[in-house]
């Protein structure tokens, strides 16, 4: 029974190797890929001295290269317009960061100036403070060039009991009104 076997495997073998030794070769040859490969060389050579393109092989006739063929070939008309497009070269993180940076705004840039009470002022230093809480109460220390207000206000000036903010305003017309709002030191009548 193992004999059978092995015949019959060696026989499955050896049909192989003769069907796989057949002088009946498919696809391309060595010399076909030579004889394109000097063709393509010859037809750039020529186009680069500028005798436009001939075939290199005697009686065969080179079809000159297509304008759209070959890798990188943009043609000749066309020009790249930057406008309206991004910087392939600018970091997506850089900007998104960038973003991040001008919309975050500061605690005291969510309330509206008469939503925030001044506490109080140091004055007697070189550079003036003022303490201004928040509707909820938390209390922040604010000082002459910081933002303020929802309108995009600045501290202009902190005098004994008065901090002077300047806001911006934009009308119905489209046109910036700039308006100067005094904020004096709340008193506690209690107590």
């Amino acid at each position: 029974m193992r004999s059978i076997r092995a015949s019959i495997v060696l026989a499955g073998l050896a049909a192989l190797v003769a069907v796989g030794c057949s002088s009946q070769e498919t696809g391309p040859k060595v010399a076909d890929y030579e004889q394109q490969r000097a063709e393509i060389i010859a037809r750039r050579a020529q186009m680069r001295a500028g005798r436009g393109t001939q075939a290199s092989a005697p009686g065969a006739a080179a079809e000159p290269a297509p304008a759209g063929a070959g890798m990188g070939t943009g043609g000749v008309d066309y020009a790249y317009d930057p406008l309206g497009k991004r910087d392939p070269f600018r970091s997506f993180v850089l900007d998104r960061l960038k973003e991040l940076e001008t919309d975050a705004k500061g605690p005291l840039e969510q309330f509206d100036l008469n939503q925030l009470n001044v506490l109080g002022v140091v004055w007697e230093t070189n550079q003036r403070r003022a303490l201004v809480a928040d509707p909820s109460g938390q209390a922040y220390i604010v000082q002459e060039g910081d933002p303020i207000g929802t309108n995009d206000g600045r501290v202009i000036s902190i005098d004994d009991n008065l901090m002077l903010v300047r806001e911006t305003y934009v009308d119905h017309m489209g046109e910036q009104t700039m308006k100067e709002v005094e904020m004096h030191v709340r008193r506690n009548l209690e107590g």
